[in-house]
């Protein structure tokens, strides 16, 4: 079983071809995010309709890759809070993201 519990999480800003897979989102966060993945931070990919989202994590031994589709609905749009590529999510943020239910916060705040 693969924890979050104290790790941080960022959300490319843009959208993302999700066909992509462990090879093309480590590029991304490597060259793009400018971010080291063996750190152990959590990456999270949406695609361009939001109805597929994937994060990309080290786990200590490789890289491991979470996919998930919304049945209804669609993932909030992160491409208004860039800071440098992504945007930082808290724990909870990633949890209502992956739920569907991040457009009932307030997105407007500035990103840490």
């Amino acid at each position: 079983m693969i924890s979050l519990r104290g790790r941080r999480v960022f959300a490319r800003a843009a959208p993302t071809d999700l066909r992509k897979g462990y090879t093309g989102l480590s590029a991304l966060v490597e060259q793009e995010l400018g971010h080291d993945l063996v750190q152990g931070d959590v990456f999270v990919f949406v695609s361009r309709n939001r109805k597929s989202a994937k994060a990309l994590l080290w786990d200590g031994s490789g890289l491991a890759i979470v996919c998930k589709r919304l049945a209804r609905g669609r993932f909030a749009p992160l491409w208004g809070r860039v800071e440098g590529g992504s945007v930082r999510l808290s724990q909870r943020e990633l949890r209502l993201l992956l739920s569907g239910e991040l457009e009932r916060l307030h997105l407007s705040r500035k990103s840490p």
